[in-house]
Formats: structure tokens, C-alpha cells, sequence
């Protein structure tokens, strides 16, 4: 499962004739090494193009940084040269690239989006229902983050997390605030991450404390995904900002619908 939400990367790609790019942060490859580039060669050879990339989403820290990347270049190229290619094709290829399907599934189809194997079914963003996220400076690696999770799990905690993942999707489908609520608590991952984000996991338990219906890790962490409806949210983000200091920012978000869209420059 995942989400859209309104933070956003930016990729143009020129015809110049010689290969270049602006990655848009000091520490990203400047060469066919970098994700953007990999990605977009996939579709069409990058030879003589120029990519200029502008990205809202930090880096290594669960908000999807490397799927929107990837969709942004597979979507461009199909545009640029006429390739038909349908959003199911370029969801498969997306997939394949990131390794898995829950973050391309949304950058590409927006809203909030269940994949179960080569398929996507969507739900559109309940009316009202906002996003906070708290996002600390401190990077932790995804890497470290799977690392932290047993190859195998216990019936009961697999059985709970089966239960309220389908509460969360009724909760959205229904735009039932009680239902999503519930539908956020989690017995699998983020108890054996605690480690690695204490402070992101203190805030998730006193979520409701705080203001909001419940709060979730975001991707592997260590952003923390506050969920709101929208007349609380301002509260909200006042007492996130009170409680962070300086280990973290805190951002109001929405839900969005639309995924990957393409605005031609002449």
C-alpha cells in the first residue's frame, strides 16, 4: 500500500545534442549512473539529451524519493517520443526497476493505491483527510531498515496487521475517519525499527495525544506520516513543531489524486 501526496519532483529533458544534467542536490550522480538517467534509458538511448532535475522529496527517508525519480524518467521518454506505452506497461517497467511496487504505484497513478503482484487498484483520497509529515535530518538507510526485519513473523501479528490494513482500505474506500483511524496500527515493521528512529516512533505513539487520527512510519523511516482531518490539522502542526525542536521539519501535505503528469515546454 501507498500514497500520493503533495511533495513533488520535477524532470525536464532537452534535445541539445550533448549529454548532460543538473541532478538539483551536490551529492547526486552527474553521470548515467544516476537514477533519473538509468531509468529514462530504459524507454530511449540518453545520448545528446539534457536532464534537469528539481525535487521537493529528501532523500533517504521514506517519502519515495527513488520511485518518483523513476516514474518522472520512464513517463518522460514515453512522451518525448511517442512510445504509447499504457500507465499499466510503464507501472510493470517501474516495478521492475525499483525492485518493488507499493511507492512507483503511487508516484504514477496517484491516490492511494493497493498492489497485489503486476496489478494496482486505486482509491481516491477521502475528502478532508490531510497528511503532516515530520521529517528528521538525520537520514536512516532502507538498507538498515529491512535489515531490521525477521524472516518470518508470528501468526497473531501477521493476522493483526491482515485485519487492520483491510479496516485502513474500507476506512479510505468509505472516507470513514473512524475506520482509517484504526486501520493504522502495525505489529510487523515499525516495533522492530524502533531503534533505528526512537524519537519518529515516540511520536507515532502519542499521535491521537498530539491531535491527529493516528500516525504511520512512512516508507522505512524515518519520516513520520501523521494522518488529519483537515480542520485539526492546523493545531496539529503547531504541536509537531513544539515537540520536534530541531531534529526534525514538519510539512502539512494533502492526499493527492493525480499521479505522474506531463506540461510541455516549447
Amino acid at each position: 500500500m501507498a500514497a500520493a501526496v503533495s511533495v513533488c519532483m520535477e524532470l525536464e529533458v532537452e534535445e541539445t545534442g550533448n549529454f548532460s544534467i543538473e541532478p538539483g542536490a551536490v551529492h547526486l550522480p552527474r553521470d548515467e549512473t544516476n537514477l533519473c538517467v538509468r531509468s529514462f534509458a530504459e524507454l530511449h538511448e540518453v545520448d545528446g539529451l539534457a536532464f534537469r532535475i528539481s525535487s521537493e522529496i529528501p532523500l533517504a527517508g521514506g517519502l519515495g524519493s527513488s520511485g518518483a525519480a523513476i516514474v518522472a524518467a520512464l513517463v518522460a521518454a514515453d512522451h518525448m517520443y511517442e512510445l504509447g506505452l499504457s500507465k499499466d506497461e510503464l507501472f510493470a517497467r517501474a516495478a521492475r526497476i525499483e525492485g518493488h511496487p507499493d511507492n512507483v504505484a503511487a508516484s504514477l497513478y496517484g491516490g492511494f493505491v493497493i498492489c497485489t503482484g503486476g496489478e494496482v487498484a486505486t482509491i481516491e483520497p477521502p475528502s478532508g483527510l490531510e497528511a503532516v509529515v515530520v521529517i528528521p535530518e538525520e537520514p536512516v538507510s532502507t538498507a538498515a531498515a529491512r535489515a531490521a526485519l525477521p524472516p518470518r513473523v508470528s501468526l497473531s501479528d501477521a493476522t493483526f496487521n491482515i485485519a487492520h490494513a483491510s479496516l485502513l482500505s474500507l476506512g479510505l474506500a468509505r472516507g470513514d475517519l473512524a475506520l482509517i483511524a484504526r486501520g493504522l496500527d502495525d505489529r510487523i515493521h515499525q516495533p522492530r525499527r524502533e531503534s533505528l528512529y526512537p524519537k519518529s516512533m515516540d511520536l507515532v505513539g502519542r499521535a491521537h495525544e498530539l491531535g491527529a487520527l493516528g500516525a504511520t512510519i512512512s516508507g522505512a523511516g524515518p519520516t513520520v506520516l501523521l494522518w488529519s482531518y483537515f480542520d485539526q490539522t492546523g493545531a496539529l502542526v503547531e504541536a509537531l513543531k513544539e515537540q520536534v525542536g530541531g531534529w526534525a521539519e514538519v510539512q502539512r501535505l494533502t492526499f493527492v489524486a493525480q499521479g505522474a503528469d506531463v506540461t510541455e515546454i516549447a
